[in-house]
């Protein structure tokens, strides 16, 4: 169903709140669950891509293939927003948006050099052995990718499939590590679809679920109400501090820094099932 100027208006709201800034604690209490959830949501997300229950009965179909899409905007978070064997290190219970998340498990056997302090800050705070969960977000929309999720909409198409690719990294100061700038997008166009100039592809098959967007203003008693179909990697990989640090520096998505995470979904009713 179209959406009418209101909804639509609500929609750009919504898909801007997949960011704020996140760093570490310790605690991991998210087994827990509230007995209080929204009602009458679809899925949410994140999740614990290990785990494959979930009950939640709003349906809708998978996205196309993120190469059948339109890449609209590329943000990172600091932290993991979801959880896996790899990532599986709680950060702590976070408060707003900080401190929340999970950590890659390589991020605690790394090199001296590996976690050597740049000469410069970059992304306004980030330093090696941080770990990132990076979002490439895709839509239908005929649109040209830019600052903010609302460019994955326009006035012509306000509601459109959402696929979020993703990919948790632990930043490392090692430029033999994955350069940042081979997975970013540069105006990049294929078979006449904006796309990312690449993704990572050994880090394990990504495990798709439908979900939500994120972001620290959602809770399990606050939801979502956008469908997004995810694709998380289940395992971590390294990429170079200085990279991303160039990359924040100059970007058509304007972005410039890590943001915060929501804390993970753990009640059932508000989760699909993994098929």
């Amino acid at each position: 169903m179209k959406l009418v100027k209101s909804k639509y208006i609500v929609a750009m709201a919504a898909l801007a709140v997949l960011s704020t800034y996140g760093i570490a604690g310790n605690k991991d209490d998210s087994h827990k669950t509230s007995t209080k959830i929204c009602e009458g949501f679809g899925p949410q997300t994140p999740r614990d891509i290990d785990s494959v229950e979930g009950v939640n009965q709003r349906y809708f179909a998978l996205a196309p293939s993120y190469k059948k899409m339109n890449l609209c905007n590329i943000h990172f978070h600091n932290n993991a927003e979801h959880k896996a064997k790899d990532f599986s290190i709680y950060a702590g219970e976070g408060k707003h948006g900080h401190g929340g998340g999970y950590q890659c498990k390589i991020g605690q056997s790394l090199s001296k050099s590996e976690l050597k302090t740049p000469q410069k800050k970059m992304c306004k705070g980030l330093k090696p052995g941080d770990t990132i969960e990076v979002h490439w977000v895709h839509t239908s929309c005929d649109i040209k990718p830019g600052k903010g999720l609302e460019s994955c909409l326009s006035a012509h198409c306000g509601n459109p499939d959402l696929r979020v690719e993703t990919q948790v990294f632990t930043v490392v100061n090692d430029s033999s590590a994955l350069n940042f700038n081979d997975l970013s997008y540069d105006g990049n166009m294929v078979n006449g679809l904006h796309q990312a100039k690449s993704l990572p592809e050994n880090t394990g098959s990504p495990v798709e679920f439908l979900g939500s967007t994120t972001g620290p203003k959602y809770t399990e008693q606050s939801c979502s109400p956008l469908q997004v179909s995810w694709s998380v990697r289940p395992q971590c990989a390294k990429v170079d501090i200085n990279s991303l640090g160039e990359w924040c520096e100059d970007n058509v998505f304007e972005e410039d820094h890590a943001h915060g995470v929501r804390k993970l979904v753990t009640n059932p009713k508000l989760l699909s099932k993994i098929k």
